[in-house]
């Protein structure tokens, strides 16, 4: 499973030109799920996102989590996060969970994040998504549960 998140100070998704999820302060996450991964990783994966210590206290160190800065989070499924590029030009995706294991992990990611924070918003699992962000810092953290 991988995560990419970004530190955002706004970050929204639409998609057919409706916005479907929008935040303020807190981390836009893009979410790669491998045919590999399981609940309990995306438990190990959830823990680690909402510890991440990565806005600034009052001396402007990165010391405070997102319920410490009363964050929001907005949970985007990719599976392009998969990508391997090793051979010619064209990226391949076999390491990509397929498309049912890989919605009901997102969903289950989605409803774990819900029970611990209270702004949780979502994109649409395969859906074709337009997504915006102001990054803050800017401030980008890869999680690969390979490395957890």
């Amino acid at each position: 499973m991988r995560f990419v998140i970004q530190r955002v100070a706004h970050a929204s998704v639409r998609v057919d030109g409706q916005v479907i999820g929008k935040i303020g302060k807190g981390f836009l996450v893009l979410i790669g799920v491998a045919e590999e991964d399981t609940k309990e990783i995306a438990d190990k994966m959830v823990k680690k996102l909402l510890g991440l210590r990565i806005f600034e206290d009052e001396q402007g160190k990165t010391n405070l989590d997102l319920h410490a800065v009363d964050g929001e989070l907005l949970l985007v499924s990719q599976f392009t996060l998969y990508a391997d590029c090793k051979r010619g030009n064209r990226p391949g995706f076999t390491r990509a969970g397929n498309p049912a294991m890989a919605s009901s992990m997102y969903e289950y990611i989605i409803e774990s994040c819900k029970k611990q924070l209270k702004a949780v918003e979502r994109g649409e699992f395969g859906a074709d998504m337009k997504v915006e962000l102001l990054n803050d810092g800017p401030f980008t953290i890869l999680l690969d549960s390979s490395e957890l």
